[in-house]
C-alpha cells in the first residue's frame, strides 16, 4: 500500500474494474427461477440537460448505500438508471445555441429542429451519467433507459390511448400556467415563485344606482379589463349590506355583481377582491362556484387584446391603465408590498394564468389507489411525516394538464379530420379517419408534459407494455429515493399510473431525502456564491470522502447543512481507514495464520464489537437511517478498531508466542475484512482497494463479497470484562494527566475488587495494560496503599502510586488555582445559561454546546475535587 491515502491512484481503476466485470448487472432468470430474492430500485431519472449538483449526489449516494449494501447480503439486485427528456429546458438549450446563429426553431422548421436536439442529446446527454459514475454508483448500466428511446415512447402512447378510451383524458378549455416568452403551458412545478416588491394599487368601483363606490386592492390592475365581479366575504358585516348590488368597472363600464364567498381574506387590502377568472387560479374557482364568465384580455404573448390597450404589453398596459385610473380619480391609493410572483423556470419570464385549450387528464378517479395505499402501508413515506404532504395534495387534486406547445417531447398521439373534425387517437398514425375514413389527417402540434413520461418510469423501464422477463422479475421495485418537492409531481403521478395500469404498487418505500443547505442553513444558490460543487470535492477530497459526508449527516427530517470544512473533516477518517489498512498488513505479513488460535480476551471483546456493529449497521440501513450506519462503522473503525484494539495486539504480535502472533494476526485481519464489507457501501472504492491487498479475502471483489456474520462471534461476557480494563486504562491516563506526571511515566497500580473473572482478564492483558498505560507493577490489594490517588469503576477500586512522583505541595496549590479558575466558568456558564433572553435568542446549537460544555466542566470538577482531598491526606 502507498504511505498515503491518494483515492485518485484508485478510484477510476476500480470503477472501470466492476464494469468489466459485470458486478452491477442484474440476472432477471435467477429471479424467476427462484434462486434469488430480488431487489429493484429506478433512479430518479436526471435531465439530460443537467451536470451533477449536489443534491444529486446525496440522492445516488443514499441509493447505492442501499444498493451494495443488499447486494452483498445475497439479493439479486437491480438499480435501473437512465435520464430524462426534459422537454422545455432541453428545447431551451438547443434553441439558444440555434439563436447564436441568428436563427429561431420556426426558422429551420419542426422536423430539422428535432434532429438537432438528437444531436445535442447524443453529444451532452450523457454527462450527468458519467458524473454519476464518478461517484461510484453501482447501477445496471446495460439496462440504462431514456425517456423518448423507441421501447419508452410505445409505453407513453399505450398509456395515452388507454386513458383516452377510457374516458380518463380529455382536451377541454381550462386555466394553466403559461410562458408567454416559451409559448407553452407550464407545469406548477414549471413555476418558479419569488418575492418581488410590487405595489397595492386600491380602485375605486363607482356602485350603481347610488352614490358612493367599494374599494378594491389589487396586485395586477391591468386585469381589471376582464373583471366580471367584487367578492366580499359573507362573514364581513362591513360589505353585507352590498351583496348583490352591481358596480361599474372603471374604464370599461361594464356593471358587475358584488358577490359573497369564503375564499376572500377580510385581512387582505380593503377585504373586497376583484374577480378575473380568465387570468387568476383562485378567481377560476370562485367563478365556477358562482357561474361567472371568463373574459379573455390577454393574448398568448401577454399582450391586451381589448380597446384602448389593445396590442399593448401587460405591464405596458398597466401603466397606461393606472394613468387613467388617476385621471378618473378612481385609484384612491398605492402602497408598497411584497408579493410572490411566479416566473418560467427556464426563461424567467414572469408566468400567466392563461385560459387556453388543453389536454387533461382525469386525476380524482386515478388518486384513489394511491390514496388507499399509503393509508394501508402497502406505500410507506420515510419520514412518515410526508405522508402529510402527499395527502393535502392527494384530497385536493386538480386535473392535470399534460400538453405542452414544444417541439421537443411526445407528440400526441391524437390526428385531426380535416374534413369531418374528428379526433383519432391511436398509438400508430391511422391512415384514415375512423368517423368517416378520409385520410385528410393532421396530427395534433403540442407534446406531452415530461412528467407524463416519467410517470410510467417505474414499470416502463422494465418493458411495459410488453409483459417481459424483467417485468415479471422486478416490478414492483422496493424502493424509491426521491426529495420532497416532487412527492405529487412525480411520486404521486407514478403511483397513480403503476396501480392503473399493472394493479400493482410501483414501489414499496418512499424515502424522501433532505435538502442540502449551506453551513450557516441556508439555500444554496449561484447567485449567493454558496454552492458546493461535488465534482470538485471528488477531485480535491475522493468520491468516498463525500460520500460518508452526505451519508453521516443524511439525518432522517433534518436538513443537511454541508461545508467544504466538514467534508475536509471526513477525509481524516479515509486517511485513519487507510492507516488501519497499512498497519494489519504490514504487521501480519510475516506471521503464519494457518491453524488452531486460542483467542486472549481481547480478541473476542473485538470480535463482539464488531457483531454489535454489523447488527447496528444492519438496523440502521433496514429502517433507513443512513446517518446511523455511518456512525456505526466510524465508531468501530476509529474508536473501537484503531484506538483500542491495534493497541492491545501490539505486544502479542511483536513479542509474542508464534500461538499469541497466529491468533493476534488471524484476528487482526478477519476484524479488517469484515470491517471493510460494512465501509463499503459508504465508501466503496478505498474499502476495495484494501480488500484486494488481503491474503484471507473470500471473494474476487469487495462488491460481490458476503456480508459480515453478526452472530458469528459475539462474547458479551468477556466483552464487559474488557470494558473494565479500557476504563481501567483510561483512568490511569486521567489520574497521570490530573497531576501533571509525563504520560511515558511508569507508575504501580493496585486493584481491589471482588471480581475474580476481571482480575483474570487484567493479569490475561497486563503486557498490554503495562505498555498502553505505562505501568511498572499491576498489584492485587484488599486496602489503599500510602502515597496513592484513586478512582472508581463500578466493583472496582484502583490506587495509583504516586508519592514519588510529584511535589504534593505544589500539586495541591496547583490544583486549587485550577478549581477556582473552574469555577468562575461554571458560575459564568450557568448565569448565562439561566438567561431566558439568551435561550430564546441564541441559535440552538450555541445553547447545546454551552450545555455541553458546562456538563463536562463540572465533571472535570468533581474529579479534581476528589483528587485535591487525596493529596491532600498525603500531606
Amino acid at each position: 500500500m502507498e504511505p498515503t491515502y491518494n483515492p485518485s491512484l484508485f478510484e477510476d481503476k476500480w470503477y472501470r474494474k466492476w464494469l468489466e466485470k459485470g458486478y452491477f448487472h442484474a440476472d432477471e432468470k435467477k429471479v424467476l427461477r427462484g434462486e434469488k430474492e430480488k431487489f429493484s430500485v429506478v433512479l430518479p431519472p436526471p435531465n439530460v440537460t443537467g451536470v451533477l449538483h449536489v443534491g444529486h449526489a446525496l440522492n445516488s449516494t443514499l441509493q447505492d448505500v442501499i444498493c451494495r449494501w443488499k447486494r452483498m447480503k445475497g439479493y439479486e439486485v437491480c438499480w435501473v438508471p437512465g435520464t430524462d427528456h426534459a422537454g422545455i429546458a432541453t428545447q431551451w438549450v438547443v434553441e439558444r445555441e440555434l439563436a447564436k446563429e441568428g436563427l429561431t426553431r420556426h426558422d429551420v422548421g419542426r422536423e430539422e429542429f428535432l434532429k438537432r436536439v438528437w444531436e445535442w442529446k447524443e453529444k451532452y446527454g450523457s454527462r450527468i451519467i458519467n458524473q454519476l459514475k464518478k461517484l461510484g454508483t453501482s447501477c445496471d448500466w446495460e439496462r440504462e433507459r431514456f425517456t423518448m428511446d423507441e421501447g419508452f415512447s410505445k409505453a407513453v402512447r399505450r398509456a395515452f390511448v388507454r386513458l383516452y378510451k377510457e374516458g380518463l383524458i380529455y382536451k377541454g378549455k381550462r386555466l394553466i400556467n403559461w410562458c408567454p416568452r416559451c409559448h407553452t403551458a407550464l407545469s406548477d412545478l414549471e413555476v418558479e415563485h419569488e418575492e418581488e416588491q410590487g405595489n397595492l394599487w386600491y380602485i375605486r368601483y363607482p356602485i350603481v344606482g347610488e352614490d358612493g363606490y367599494i374599494v378594491v386592492a389589487t396586485t395586477r390592475p391591468e386585469t381589471l379589463l376582464g373583471d366580471v365581479a367584487v367578492a366580499v366575504n359573507p362573514k364581513d358585516e362591513r360589505y353585507s349590506h352590498l351583496v348583490g348590488k352591481r358596480v361599474r368597472l372603471p374604464i370599461v363600464g361594464r356593471e358587475i355583481p358584488i358577490i359573497a364567498d369564503e375564499y376572500v381574506d377580510p385581512e387582505f387590502g380593503t377585504g373586497a377582491v376583484k374577480i378575473t377568472p380568465a387570468h387568476d387560479f383562485n378567481d377560476y374557482e370562485v367563478a365556477q362556484r358562482h357561474g361567472l364568465p371568463e373574459i379573455q384580455i390577454m393574448d398568448d404573448w401577454g399582450r391586451i387584446t381589448v380597446p384602448p390597450f389593445k396590442g399593448m404589453d401587460r405591464f405596458e398596459a398597466r401603466e397606461a391603465i393606472v394613468t387613467m385610473l388617476k385621471d378618473e380619480e378612481l385609484l384612491e391609493k398605492v402602497e408598497p408590498h411584497i408579493h410572490s410572483v411566479g416566473h418560467c423556470y427556464r426563461c424567467k419570464t414572469v408566468i400567466e394564468p392563461y385560459l387556453t385549450e388543453q389536454w387533461f387528464v382525469k386525476t380524482k378517479p386515478l388518486a384513489e389507489k394511491a390514496i388507499e395505499a399509503v393509508k394501508t402501508n402497502e406505500v410507506k413515506f420515510i419520514p412518515k411525516q410526508w405522508e402529510n404532504t402527499f395527502f393535502d395534495w392527494m384530497y385536493n387534486i386538480r386535473d392535470w394538464c399534460i400538453s405542452r406547445q414544444i417541439w421537443w417531447g411526445h407528440r400526441i398521439p391524437a390526428w385531426y379530420c380535416l374534413e369531418c373534425g374528428h379526433v383519432n387517437v391511436a398509438e400508430e398514425a391511422p391512415e384514415k379517419c375512423e368517423n368517416c375514413g378520409s385520410s385528410n389527417l393532421k396530427q395534433d402540434e403540442d407534446v406531452l408534459d415530461t412528467w407524463f413520461s416519467s410517470s410510467l418510469w417505474p414499470f416502463g423501464v422494465f418493458g411495459w407494455p410488453v409483459e417481459t422477463d424483467d417485468l415479471k422479475a422486478f416490478y414492483p421495485t422496493d424502493l424509491l429515493v426521491t426529495g420532497f418537492d416532487i412527492i405529487f409531481f412525480w411520486v404521486a403521478r407514478m403511483m397513480m399510473m403503476g396501480y392503473h395500469f399493472t394493479g400493482k404498487r410501483p414501489f414499496a418505500d418512499v424515502y424522501v431525502h433532505a435538502l442540502v443547505r449551506d453551513e450557516k442553513g441556508q439555500k444554496m444558490s449561484k447567485t449567493k456564491g454558496n454552492v458546493i460543487d461535488p465534482l470538485e470535492m471528488v477531485e480535491k477530497y475522493g468520491a468516498d470522502t463525500l460520500r460518508f459526508t452526505l451519508t453521516a449527516l443524511a439525518a432522517q427530517g433534518r436538513d443537511i447543512r454541508l461545508s467544504e470544512k466538514i467534508i475536509e473533516g471526513y477525509r481524516h477518517f479515509a486517511n485513519k481507514v487507510w492507516n488501519v489498512g497499512r498497519f494489519v498488513l504490514n504487521a501480519t505479513k510475516n506471521i503464519k495464520t494457518e491453524g488452531s488460535v486460542a483467542y486472549a480476551p481481547e480478541d473476542m471483546w473485538i470480535l463482539t464489537k464488531l457483531s454489535e456493529a454489523v447488527e447496528e449497521y444492519d438496523r440502521a440501513l433496514e429502517s433507513y437511517r443512513f446517518n446511523d450506519a455511518a456512525k456505526a462503522v466510524y465508531q468501530f473503525i476509529w474508536n473501537e478498531l484503531a484506538d483500542w484494539y491495534l493497541e492491545f495486539t501490539k505486544h502479542r504480535i511483536y513479542k509474542g508466542t508464534e500461538e499469541e502472533k497466529r491468533t493476534a494476526a488471524h484476528t487482526l485481519l478477519k476484524v479488517l475484512r469484515d470491517s471493510l464489507k460494512l465501509l463499503h457501501p459508504i465508501m466503496p472504492f478505498i474499502s476495495e482497494e484494501i480488500y484486494q491487498k488481503l491474503p484471507n479475502k473470500d471473494s474476487e471483489s469487495i462488491v460481490i463479497s458476503p456480508w459480515p456474520d453478526k452472530e458469528c462471534c459475539a462474547f458479551p461476557e468477556i466483552a464487559r470484562l474488557v470494558e473494565s480494563v479500557k476504563e481501567l486504562i483510561r483512568g490511569i491516563r486521567n489520574v497521570k494527566a490530573e497531576l501533571s506526571i509525563p504520560p511515558s511515566t511508569e507508575v504501580e497500580v493496585f486493584v481491589k475488587t471482588e471480581d475474580e473473572k476481571l482480575l483474570e482478564t487484567v493479569a490475561k492483558m497486563a503486557p498490554a495494560i503495562k505498555q498502553m498505560a505505562r505501568v511498572s507493577q499491576i498489584h492485587k490489594t484488599d486496602k489503599a496503599p500510602s502515597g496513592s490517588v484513586s478512582f472508581f469503576l463500578p466493583g472496582v477500586e484502583v490506587y495509583v502510586k504516586v508519592g514519588q512522583l510529584i511535589d504534593v505541595a505544589k500539586e495541591i496549590e496547583r490544583i486549587k488555582k485550577k478549581l477556582e479558575k473552574m469555577a468562575k466558568e461554571i458560575e459564568k456558564l450557568g448565569k448565562k445559561l439561566s438567561n431566558e433572553n439568551f435561550l430564546k435568542r441564541a441559535p440552538k446549537e450555541v445553547v447545546e454546546k454551552n450545555r455541553e460544555e458546562l456538563k463536562e466542566l463540572k465533571e472535570l470538577h468533581a474529579k479534581l475535587s476528589s483528587t485535591l482531598e487525596q493529596l491532600k491526606n498525603m500531606e
